[in-house]
């Protein structure tokens, strides 16, 4: 076949469209499955238990999950008529939808969550032109203030994972909080000494090395994954017919346009990474395949998508440039996605483990969002203001949940989660004291701070400081050189391995 045999330095001069022989490629397509798995099944997972789904359907969100995930990485790497940016990039599920998720879930039903799901996606996939030249309205002021409420509303979610249900016997105990804090000391640990290798994995690692830990404690139950089978068909509306609420859509579409800031940052640090120029055409392509990625996911039972920033750091370390490599990590996604005693496992980890695992991943997107803020100019007082006021939106109902359940319906919804609260508020008052800018920013300084941002969100799985290149394969001279960060962006006739 074309797609294994084509040489990796003679048909092609671009590293993005080099395919690597067989005996690398499967290699490093198993290296970004494994960078982003963690977060694919998480996210199912942390929702599923939110709303107080059974093992069962728990199970059939997270076999969805990596299945869609699979599917969009293929539209996205190989594209489809005008769909798609044809860039190493991999698509997943986002945790910054995990808020609006759990309420709408919770007071109308998944059917209202993955309709407006549904919804959300064909509105992406319609506006993908015009977003792709407005992103000047979304400086990092508010882009930062929006992901770092998003990431620290949702590390008390954690609690309840840590402690338990209420009316268990243990709810709080001795061992659920121990487990949990080794598993937060693990991760520091490995983030510490491990070689970038391993530390890269440090997600995977606790979760494995937690979960081990707590079988002697009594804390699993892998009772569920005895009927799960081996493998499955991921079908259509799992959970119903999809309904369509206007109140369970606009919470939704408020995240998905920081979430479509989110991609376009990725996909700008991702040209920087390959060498390639970014313009309007293509950040529009990269967000029209989130829009289809996103309305597929609302049908088989998942939730909205956008681009992995941690395999971007992942492309910008190891130098791997071949958008058919990610390619491959997309049908090795569709693959586990048809076994459903794998789902089946995941959604039987134990609770304090995944509580453990969300303090980190949670405070990491809202790490995310304070260094995104750090390229505004905080040396004016206006910008002081714009994310204090936000912050007091965006974090009130953490601190107190029924802050604005006396207001009408519609506004109830949006407001409830903070998230929608304090983007709205970092919005509006970034336009009254900052103004409307008059150009488009400088591309080069936003590449340059979006390739940062994607090198901190591969911290979530690791080391993303420069050192030694690596690969899961036998890659040459590459491996154990160090990275020349002093080299400016990629060029194409840098060698694929």
């Amino acid at each position: 076949m074309k797609f294994f045999t084509r040489s990796r330095t003679a048909e092609s001069r671009d590293p993005v469209d080099t395919v690597p022989p067989l005996r690398h490629l499967i290699p490093l397509a198993l290296q970004h499955v494994i960078v982003a798995y963690s977060g694919m099944v998480t996210l199912p997972l942390v929702i599923g238990l939110g709303i107080g789904l059974s093992p069962a359907q728990i199970t059939t969100l997270v076999t969805a999950n990596v299945f869609v995930s699979g599917v969009a990485t293929l539209l996205q790497t190989l594209g489809l008529f005008n769909i798609g940016v044809k860039l190493p990039i991999v698509m997943g599920s986002t945790f910054t939808g995990i808020a609006p998720a759990i309420i709408v879930g919770t007071n109308s039903g998944l059917p209202a969550v993955f309709g407006a799901t549904i919804v959300v996606g064909v509105l992406t996939w319609l506006v993908a032109p015009w977003f792709a030249k407005l992103t000047r309205f979304f400086p990092p002021i508010v882009t930062g203030t929006t992901i770092a409420i998003i990431g620290f509303s949702l590390v008390p979610k954690t609690a309840t994972l840590i402690a338990g249900s209420a009316t268990a016997a243990d709810h709080g105990g001795a061992k659920r909080l121990l487990l949990a804090l080794g598993t937060i000391v693990l991760v520091v640990v490995l983030e510490r000494v491990a070689r970038p290798t391993i530390g890269r994995f440090a997600i995977l690692i606790a979760l494995i090395v937690g979960t081990l830990a707590a079988w002697p404690l009594g804390l699993t139950n892998f009772s569920a994954t005895d009927a799960a089978p081996i493998f499955g068909v991921v079908r259509p509306f799992s959970f119903g017919t999809p309904t369509f609420i206007l109140a369970a859509i606009l919470p939704m579409l408020v995240v998905q346009v920081v979430n479509m800031v989110e991609s376009t940052g990725d996909t700008l640090a991702t040209g920087v990474v390959v060498g390639r120029k970014v313009g309007p055409p293509d950040i529009a392509r990269a967000l029209r395949a989130d829009g289809v990625g996103t309305a597929i996911a609302g049908v088989f039972s998942t939730f909205t998508f956008v681009t992995f920033g941690g395999n971007v750091g992942l492309v910008s370390i190891t130098r791997v440039m071949s958008r058919y490599v990610v390619a491959t990590a997309g049908a090795i996604l569709v693959i586990i996605g048809l076994m459903p005693k794998l789902g089946a496992v995941v959604a039987s980890l134990p609770g304090p483990v995944l509580g453990g695992i969300g303090v980190v991943m949670f405070g990491t997107v809202g790490a995310i969002g304070i260094k995104f803020m750090m390229a505004a100019d905080f040396s004016q007082p206006r910008n002081h203001l714009i994310v204090a006021i936000a912050f007091g939106f965006g974090l009130m109902p953490v601190g107190n949940p029924d802050f604005y359940t006396r207001l009408p319906g519609p506004f109830q919804t949006v407001l409830t989660s903070g998230i929608a609260a304090g983007a709205i508020a970092a919005f509006l008052l970034n336009l009254l004291l900052n103004g409307v800018p008059r150009d488009q920013p400088d591309h080069a300084e936003f590449d340059r701070a979006q390739l940062e941002h994607a090198e901190l969100g591969h911290a979530q799985l690791g080391h993303a400081e420069s050192g030694p290149a690596v690969s899961a394969a036998d890659s040459g001279s590459r491996a154990g050189e160090p990275a020349d960060d002093s080299a400016g962006p990629p060029s194409a006739s840098r060698e694929v391995l």
